[in-house]
């Protein structure tokens, strides 16, 4: 007896906008199924290593598509792993465990772009664009049911035991009124050599009474030599082990010989996957032994920061049989990964010399790329040559460190940087008023990992690397007419009682030219910036920073304040004007202002006043 179990509200959805948008790219639905149809071979081959007997009598791998004309069905079938009730269930609908409403949102943003049915792994779903039904009947290795799965992409699906004599998949598509080329064998070739010829596994063309004709070469193309594999045998291999669309930015092919010897065919995509920053988000290499697929779950292969690159890796000196454990353990593929690591970084430094094509590269993922720079110790230096960064220098332009060591000040001892959460406002803040005024350029830092790897990449190249706040006052010496330094020390010792439940300290500087004030922190603490992305994450800590309100002895407000200060009678004013500064300096900062209401009135009322 049939259960039928509905599709959730945005499964819908989605199955809407890919049934309805991407009519130019129809096609795709052949290669993704038979990709996956791959994968499934893939995880026998793997597992029979352990269980010899698991596909005993299943002969060769391979798969089948059989055209019917007569009833125009096309059928997908392989002798892989298979399926049972659960992963039907769950492995058909794995778009609904994360990432649905952004696929949904991203689908209707972007139109027909095919380009997200692999950015978000619902390749699936697509044999709907063709089909108006699609039923599956599938038998999982080492299990006795068989399975029969069937849905129109609308209503949900009906799923029920069945009988099959032997383990696999088979998808049959009963095709809408108007996709009769999809049983045309001449087109089938076309489609299957165009997109699936790199497949490790014979695609079969099942011909009816003419038997079976094989279709694609079947050999590993990481195998064949470089000079043999055209730029479109490259692309659609990409596509096949990344389920993109899109054209991958970098493609590194090669054959590492000597202590260790392994074949790695590696890509960098054109476009970030939606969950690049998703704790779950897995590592896009595949590990092979004498090309027998081994896993796509190592993460020892490739660190963190460089997990969206996309490949294969082969060798024949790792053992068959080799575990999870054993990988995470294993000395050979620490060697594997140290060797890859610095192959890509290489390449990386041939493409950053074209600016605008590595800058694709970087906008697409140098806020993941970055994180080497904290993560990797034996690359960090190298990481950081390869990473661009806003600077005063040139507001349109990135900069790499290379390039603002070659622009330093004779005797300027340290590359200054300042942190935030926007470009435009860092440039205007308070503090950058001095380092302007005396040529000395800053980096503008934007992203979570800045705070963070600026504080274990203390050097770089010789000089040291510092916070705007760590500059030395006498780097900054100024001249012109001061507040007079007794009433200065009234002023100062008013604005610490007023502000004391909010900042610890108040204190002249020389460091701000056009403006007031400022707001910084004690040498050596957590920045303003790094605290509020800490409370936004609700991680609240116990070593807040101490705030220090700064003032400019120069600026003429601050001067006529300090005059002012000695007479009682103007005690409520002074108390009022210091407010406004120190909400000033917050928003300059990107701080809340305590009281907005007496903010937003008092500024409105010297407005009027002053016409």
């Amino acid at each position: 007896m049939s259960e039928k179990i509905g599709f959730q509200a945005e499964i819908n959805k989605m199955l809407g906008i890919v049934i309805n948008s991407l009519y130019s790219e129809k096609y795709i639905f052949l290669r993704e199924l038979i990709s996956n149809a791959s994968d499934a071979c893939d995880k026998l081959r793997y597992l029979s290593l352990t269980k010899p007997d698991i596909a005993k009598d299943n002969g060769e791998l391979k798969i089948v598509i059989t055209p019917n004309e007569k009833e125009n069905t096309l059928t997908i079938a392989d002798n892989g792993i298979g399926m049972n009730r659960d992963d039907l269930i769950n492995h058909l609908g794995t778009i609904a465990k994360s990432g649905t409403a952004d696929f949904v949102a991203n689908m209707k943003e972007n139109g027909s772009s095919a380009e997200l049915i692999g950015q978000f792994g619902v390749g699936f779903y697509s044999a709907f664009m063709v089909a108006k039904k699609v039923e599956i009947l599938t038998k999982k290795a080492g299990e006795e049911k068989a399975w029969k799965w069937v849905s129109d992409g609308v209503d949900g699906f009906e799923i029920e035991e069945a009988e099959k004599p032997t383990i696999g998949t088979e998808i049959k598509l009963y095709l809408k009124d108007d996709e009769k080329n999809y049983v045309d064998t001449i087109y089938l070739r076309h489609l299957i050599r165009t997109y699936s010829d790199h497949i490790n596994y014979p695609i079969m063309l099942n011909l009816g009474e003419a038997g079976e004709e094989k279709v694609n070469s079947a050999s590993a193309l990481w195998s064949k030599n470089k000079a043999e594999i055209t730029q479109e045998q490259y692309k659609d291999f990409y596509q096949h082990i990344s389920h993109n669309f899109d054209d991958p930015w970098l493609t590194l092919h090669f054959k590492a010989e000597g202590s260790i010897e392994y074949t790695g065919l590696l890509f960098i995509p054109s476009n970030p996957p939606y969950d690049l920053f998703q704790p779950d988000h897995k590592h896009g290499l595949k590990l092979y032994v004498n090309r027998v697929f081994i896993s796509d779950k190592v993460e020892e292969l490739m660190p963190n920061y460089l997990r969206f690159v996309k490949g294969v890796i082969d060798s024949s000196d790792l053992p068959l049989n080799i575990s999870r454990e054993m990988l995470q353990q294993n000395a050979l593929v620490a060697k594997i990964r140290s060797s890859t690591v610095s192959r890509l970084l290489k390449e990386l430094k041939k493409r950053s010399e074209n600016y605008e094509d590595y800058l694709k590269f970087w906008q697409a993922f140098g806020v993941a790329f970055k994180e080497g720079i904290y993560e990797d110790f034996t690359n960090r230096e190298e990481v950081a040559s390869l990473s661009l960064f806003y600077s005063t220098h040139d507001a349109d332009k990135l900069t790499t460190l290379d390039q603002y060591v070659e622009r330093m000040k004779e005797d300027q001892k340290a590359i200054y940087y300042i942190t935030g959460d926007d470009v435009k406002v860092l440039a205007n803040n308070p503090q950058l008023e001095v380092f302007k005024q005396k040529g000395i350029e800053v980096l503008l830092l934007t992203d979570p990992i800045d705070e963070f790897w600026t504080q274990t990449l203390v050097n770089y190249k010789g000089k040291a690397i510092k916070h705007i706040s760590q500059a030395e006052n006498m780097m900054f010496e100024r001249s012109g007419e001061k507040a007079e330094e007794g009433s200065l020390q009234k002023l100062t010792q008013l604005m610490t009682d007023m502000f004391k439940n909010e900042v610890g300290k108040v204190v002249v500087t020389e460091k701000l030219t056009n403006s007031p004030v400022s707001l910084t922190v004690e040498n050596g603490q957590m920045s303003i910036h790094l605290e509020r992305l800490m409370r936004n994450h609700q991680q609240q800590t116990a070593f807040a920073s101490t705030r220090i309100l700064e003032i400019n002895p120069y600026h003429p407000l601050i001067i006529k304040l300090s005059e002012i200060v000695q007479d009682e009678s103007q005690r409520s004013k002074v108390e009022e004007v210091a407010k406004i500064l120190l909400d000033q300096a917050k928003i300059a900062e990107g701080e809340p202002i305590s009281d907005p209401a007496f903010y937003a009135s008092k500024i409105s009322d010297y407005i009027l006043k002053s016409f």
